[in-house]
């Protein structure tokens, strides 16, 4: 009742009053003198609990007055830097915060800050060591005044992806941005506080210099101090392929292996003291050990939310173990679960928190109170057996893809994992600061065991039915499948047990909307400072532009338009149009490829293509899918160039028209005036150019007359866009204004039954979520 008060608390669209604090008091003498209420009053205690934590949280936020200006800002690293090629991000405490005029601001809580190498090169006046050393590295602890330039937290937001908001929301980061080249900008205090991050700092150091530029290095990170941040993009791609992504980390079940081989040992090595067992018991002393050497452990990943959960969890269960209280493994649960919700209540906003409840009672419920409980396939691959089976909805609802080979690759990867390489990592590590050269030999074991596993794994990974991608399913189906792995992993003899393979198909083979015969499906996908626009008809699908490329780690074909396209069960796209070669419109293509099949390619830039090259699109071409006409209107030759040679697309849907204009200017804009006329007319316009200047001519609005128009432009991008004057435009022509920062992804429904829109933002913001000025 307590975790579903939180769950409900973070429903909430809008931030409460305060004056439901109020109700505590009355809480709390309603359920002492009534029993029957107490139920509700836990229920309602949690709600509380989650409405304290989050206003305390909210309470520290950037004044929207300063976004986007100079800002002198003073704070204490609280984190791992983690450094690139050409950066290092890293997180603040702030603690001043002035503007150039010298007024204070308030300070916005932790900041996280990208300080790129440009703007570091020859800028930073920092402290000596005292032997003419310069101490200008980042580090935890240290005391830095900067040149910064801060926004609000802000994220993406489309169906399918991932809500950056909330997980800035879960960190309690309450600002974000990047250090400007400046020379005040300077280092003002080597060290204060954060010893624990410090001392996880010194120990990445100390390894980097050990393990050196191996391959495999950065995996073997993570099992030591929780830090993922120097795995590529290939390693993750294989770990999430195979279903092995927890084990890349201090986990829950490293965490326990850990304690139940500190448990073993101390049971063992105790007794052989003597009079220590006069002092304390032999049972007692090893769930001292367990406990203490599963903190400790912890404490080498930051204490990061999972590895809280984990020893929560654990702590639950040996406390009850220590004071001999003897109790259901249910109500172990709900204590762990209470322990966890109380130190975090927003982890419910995390997958890893109900894949780590889910799988926990999955093997209580699967294999306690079982006949012929032995061997070894009943005690180690029965349980990755039900894991696998049990986390099924989950791993759908949450990811959209079902990892097929999780099951033989964590039979054989979790006691090779658990058994070899976390032994021999944390041995190494412990043994380099008594012998170096020991503990390196040891650690290069540990490397080894890292590289035999990742064969296999990469193995795996690279069958092309490794991953199945599904469509994200409704609560309601994510029920039943729930329902039907309790019945598939109920004990064997049970009339009926297999009617639940019946009830997983909803969440696997969910049920797709689709349009209409003579109807069309318009999304405007919000890619920030870019476009990418997919429409959909009944059995085909069109993708006009695919975003920007920000940096080799990221781009809007990866990060965006694939999550949605799998959130919509696309498996292909039947027609892709690249307006031109600019960056925001052309450099998620490469993202997109690797994971989702392309049959066609039309542009205007086909000599920035490999090998056979794409048709080029011009003014002749025109098709007809399931009842919906698309016709390329411009260019119409070869003598324009840049962004007046855009792609431009005009859908015919029945009595209504689209125009898909890319970043047309006014030049291009005359000619189809000129060529067309009063055929320009739309129903609704994404207008050219993301708002421009250059572009939405007079001339050319009044040949539109759209109803609607969509300027795709991203949240406070560096250009501007779009321009008031430009706005002011449309806004004289009474046309209604829709902008994908202010309304996250765009979706237009077109057909016989009229036109409808949706805005993504709007209809599924949390009070976490960043509220953005529509464009007026």
């Amino acid at each position: 009742m307590f975790l579903l008060g939180v769950v409900l608390f973070v429903q909430l669209p809008e931030f409460p009053s305060r004056y439901l604090f109020a109700l505590f008091p009355c809480l709390l003498l309603a359920a002492w003198r009534y029993v029957i209420l107490r139920l509700l009053a836990w229920m309602l205690a949690g709600f509380l609990w989650a409405f304290f934590c989050a206003d305390a949280i909210l309470s520290r936020q950037l004044a929207p007055e300063i976004e986007g200006v100079n800002l002198a800002l003073t704070g204490r690293v609280v984190s791992l830097p983690l450094v690139r090629r050409d950066m290092t991000r890293f997180e603040l405490e702030a603690l001043r915060l002035h503007d150039e005029a010298g007024r204070a601001w308030p300070v916005p809580g932790k900041v996280r800050l990208s300080w790129y190498q440009s703007a570091r090169d020859g800028a930073v006046d920092g402290l000596s060591d005292g032997m003419g050393n310069s101490m200008d590295e980042l580090a935890p602890g240290q005391v830095w005044r900067l040149k910064v330039r801060l926004k609000r937290p802000y994220g993406f937001m489309n169906p399918g992806g991932f809500d950056y908001e909330g997980w800035l929301f879960r960190q309690r980061i309450r600002a974000t941005g990047y250090v400007l080249k400046d020379a005040d900008n300077a280092l003002l205090e080597q060290r204060q506080g954060e010893y624990l991050q410090r001392l996880r700092f010194a120990l990445r150091a100390r390894l980097g210099e050990v393990l050196g530029e191996a391959p495999n290095a950065a995996l073997l990170l993570p099992l030591i101090i929780g830090e993922r941040g120097g795995l590529s993009k290939e390693q993750w791609r294989v770990l999430t392929a195979t279903g092995t992504n927890h084990l890349m980390a201090i986990s829950g079940l490293h965490i326990g292996f850990i304690a139940l081989l500190a448990f073993g040992l101390a049971r063992f090595v105790w007794p052989l003291g003597g009079r220590t067992s006069l002092l304390l018991a032999s049972p007692y002393a090893a769930i001292v050990s367990a406990l203490v050497c599963a903190t400790i452990y912890a404490a080498l990943a930051g204490f990061a939310i999972p590895t809280q959960r984990a020893l929560a969890m654990l702590s639950v269960f040996l406390g009850l173990r220590l004071i001999h209280r003897q109790t259901g493994a249910t109500h172990i649960i709900a204590l762990a679960l209470l322990a966890v919700l109380l130190l975090d209540p927003f982890a419910v906003l995390a997958p890893g928190f109900w894949l780590s409840f889910t799988a926990f009672a999955v093997i209580l419920y699967g294999m306690n109170a079982r006949l012929n409980a032995c061997g070894l396939w009943w005690r180690w691959g029965r349980v990755q057996l039900l894991v696998t089976l049990g986390l099924v909805p989950m791993l759908i609802f949450w990811f959209g893809q079902l990892p097929l080979l999780s099951l033989p690759a964590n039979i054989i990867a979790v006691p090779w994992v658990s058994i070899f390489t976390v032994p021999l990592a944390l041995l190494g590590t412990l043994i380099l600061t008594i012998s170096e050269p020991v503990g390196a030999f040891v650690l290069q074991l540990a490397l080894k065991s890292i590289d035999i596993i990742w064969c296999v794994l990469a193995q795996l990974a690279g069958l092309e039915f490794a991953v199945m991608p599904v469509q994200q399913a409704s609560y309601f189906a994510l029920l039943l499948a729930c329902m039907g792995a309790a019945l598939l992993l109920m004990p064997a003899g049970l009339p009926g047990r297999y009617l639940g393979l019946v009830l997983l198909l909803p969440v696997v083979f969910p049920a797709t909307q689709k349009p209409g015969r003579e109807a069309l499906h318009l999304s405007v996908l919000d890619v920030g400072q870019g476009l990418a626009v997919v429409l959909r008809t009944q059995d085909h699908v069109l993708l006009y532009d695919t975003g920007a490329r920000y940096s080799e780690r990221f781009n809007a074909g990866s990060a965006v338009i694939a999550p949605y396209l799998r959130h919509l069960g696309i498996k292909e796209i039947d027609k892709l149009i690249i307006s031109h070669g600019d960056n925001d419109h052309i450099g998620g293509l490469h993202g997109l490829s690797e994971t989702i099949s392309i049959n066609s390619i039309a542009t205007s830039v086909p000599e920035k293509f490999d090998a056979p090259a794409p048709e080029h699109c011009n003014a002749s071409g025109s098709w007809e899918w399931n009842g919906v006409i698309f016709a390329i209107l411009h260019p119409a030759g070869t003598t324009l160039r840049g962004n007046n040679a855009s792609c431009v697309l005009q859908v015919t849907v029945g009595s209504r028209k689209l125009l898909l204009t890319g970043d047309i200017e006014r030049r291009a804009e005359r000619r189809l005036v000129e060529r067309y006329g009063e055929e320009l007319a739309a129903d609704i316009l994404l207008v050219p150019h993301h708002g421009s200047r250059t572009s939405s001519s007079e001339r050319f609005l009044d040949a539109v007359q759209p109803d609607y128009a969509i300027f795709a432009a991203g949240y406070r991008n560096r250009f501007g866009f779009p321009k008031q004057d430009i706005i002011q435009r449309y806004k004289e022509r009474n046309i209604r204004r829709l902008q994908t920062a202010a309304s996250g992804a765009i979706e237009f429904r077109l057909g016989p039954s009229g036109l409808s829109f949706t805005e993504y933002r709007k209809q599924h913001r949390r009070f976490w979520h960043t509220v953005m000025q529509p464009t007026q």
